[in-house]
């Protein structure tokens, strides 16, 4: 997926085959989020920007990193929920045959669950990148900020609901409790998104 064409993807996005999706769809969200912070740490370095340069530079270390670990994601989503059609595609003739099914159906959408809730995990980080370069970053492309704080929030809001969607189907108590655990975070990210563009246009607006 990280080798196709922009136009490429959207083909395949808006296919009528199982994945990629709108979980993949979240994962893109936060590589663009983390494109978008790398980019302006890369705009805050030199002489004026001296004094912060060691948290810029971490900023763009993690930020890369995220971008990285976001298209993966991407990949397993993908991989993921197809892992899920096949497994409704299995044979029914008996009730071992169902029984098979079933543990197999139940197993891949733990697997389906999981490359989006580490989306939200994802999505978190990059809020509070974009908290950190706020303050510090280069003012002419703090818009770009914003921006990457509302692609993270997109990312979260998105993912949370292609989690909620395998939970009906997985019975593990532990693995919902953690599942749960990370959806239950997302309010949190969108909150923390929209005061990160609220600051941003507040400089606007001056």
């Amino acid at each position: 997926m990280r080798d196709d064409t922009i136009s490429e993807f959207l083909d395949r996005l808006a296919d009528r085959v199982p994945a990629p999706g709108g979980g993949a769809s979240a994962a893109l969200h936060a590589a663009q989020a983390a494109a978008l912070l790398a980019m302006v740490a890369r705009y805050s370095t030199g002489e004026k920007y001296a004094a912060h340069q060691p948290v810029v530079e971490r900023i763009l270390r993690e930020s890369e990193t995220l971008r990285g670990r976001a298209l993966t994601l991407a990949e397993q989503d993908a991989a993921a929920f197809t892992a899920v059609t096949d497994a409704y595609r299995l044979p029914t003739d008996d009730d071992a045959a169902k029984a098979a099914r079933t543990a197999a159906i139940a197993q891949a959408l733990v697997g389906a669950a999981r490359p989006p809730a580490e989306v939200i995990t994802a999505a978190l980080d990059i809020v509070e990148l974009a908290e950190t370069l706020l303050p510090i970053g280069n003012p002419n492309v703090i818009t770009d900020i914003a921006a990457a704080a509302e692609a993270a929030r997109a990312a979260a809001t998105t993912a949370r609901v292609n989690v909620e969607v395998n939970l009906t189907g997985i019975r593990e108590e532990r693995t919902r409790e953690a599942l749960l655990a990370d959806t239950a975070r997302v309010d949190e990210i969108a909150a923390r998104a929209e005061r990160v563009t609220a600051a941003v246009r507040a400089e606007l607006a001056k």
